[in-house]
């Protein structure tokens, strides 16, 4: 290929890489991007604000956080869902209301009916000077009468709602088709922003990281690429480490120690306390820029597609 070959348009065939080239530059179609390593948070880090913990915390599942960043969260998506709530209730006595006057005009209306059908059953007096023409002249100007004021209420209500409740016909939740979307009722029940499952305060276990120098302060501290070690082994830990907090004593030790050394007598190796499966939480940390991390290294963005 030549130097300016893929910028050649006297081609007969339409190529990928003109395809790939025109959809970036038109805006549509989804769009999906290679992560490097700069694009991938530190196992250290929390992953809402994205910056080394310097309170951090784990959930059962094992994502880390920072404790005041989680907390505030939780608290946010408390308020959230007790405004959600307040609106769902209102909305469910709206309905209550409107059921009952539905249910008023109902009875109302058979009243009316069975009113108007006793009445047509009683017979009026005829009055024998009168012929039978001029009744029938009577009634039909009766009927047209009636047939016009109906004609002209319903066509002058029908151009008055829709002048206030159609302000913009073309949305589609403004069309007469239209229903009202109704709420539903919230869960109370926090997620994990990561994970997706229930999470609550209680569930939180402080983590503590070994530093590999305790003698540095925390801005010399985090300046470093291996900032803390295995509380066991004293191997530095990093991305392309796994690793696992212990619950009893919050610390942080490699899978290789757990596997080698802990699960021979399921005992806290700084607490000395008993341990079961679940005190043992595999810690889940960010990628390394290879695809052989386990982690997905791709970002898509989805956009509208142009469909001839």
């Amino acid at each position: 290929m030549t130097r300016h070959g893929k910028n050649c348009t006297a081609g007969a065939v339409y190529t990928y890489h003109e395809k790939r080239k025109d959809t970036a530059a038109s805006g549509y179609g989804t769009q999906s991007v290679r992560l490097g390593k700069d694009a991938i948070k530190d196992f250290d880090c929390c992953c809402l604000s994205l910056q080394p913990c310097q309170d951090p915390v784990v959930t059962p599942d094992g994502y880390l956080y920072e404790k005041q960043a989680i907390l505030e969260y939780i608290l946010h998506q408390k308020t959230e869902t007790a405004k959600k709530m307040k609106a769902y209730e209102k909305q469910k006595q709206a309905l209550k209301s409107t059921n009952q006057l539905e249910s008023k005009s109902e009875e109302r209306q058979k009243v009316e009916r069975f009113k108007t059908s006793e009445n047509s059953i009683v017979s009026k007096p005829i009055n024998p000077f009168t012929s039978g023409a001029t009744l029938t002249q009577q009634r039909w100007q009766k009927k047209e009468s009636e047939a016009s004021s109906t004609g002209e209420a319903s066509s002058a209500c029908p151009a008055s709602t829709s002048s206030q409740s159609l302000p913009s016909f073309w949305i589609p939740s403004l069309t007469p088709e239209a229903k009202p979307t109704l709420l539903k009722k919230p869960s109370k029940a926090v997620l994990c922003p990561m994970s997706g499952r229930p999470i609550k305060m209680n569930d939180l276990i402080p983590v503590k990281f070994t530093p590999l120098d305790p003698s540095l302060d925390r801005v010399a501290l985090l300046n470093r690429q291996e900032r803390y070690v295995c509380a066991v082994t004293r191997d530095a830990l990093g991305n392309s480490v796994p690793c696992a907090v212990l619950r009893p004593s919050g610390t942080v030790v490699t899978q290789e120690c757990v596997e080698k050394l802990i699960k021979k007598d399921m005992t806290d190796p700084v607490s000395g306390d008993k341990l079961t499966e679940k005190d043992i939480i595999p810690l889940q940390r960010g990628g390394t820029g290879f695809a052989g991390s386990g982690v997905d290294l791709r970002a898509k963005e989805a956009r509208p597609v142009m469909q001839a």
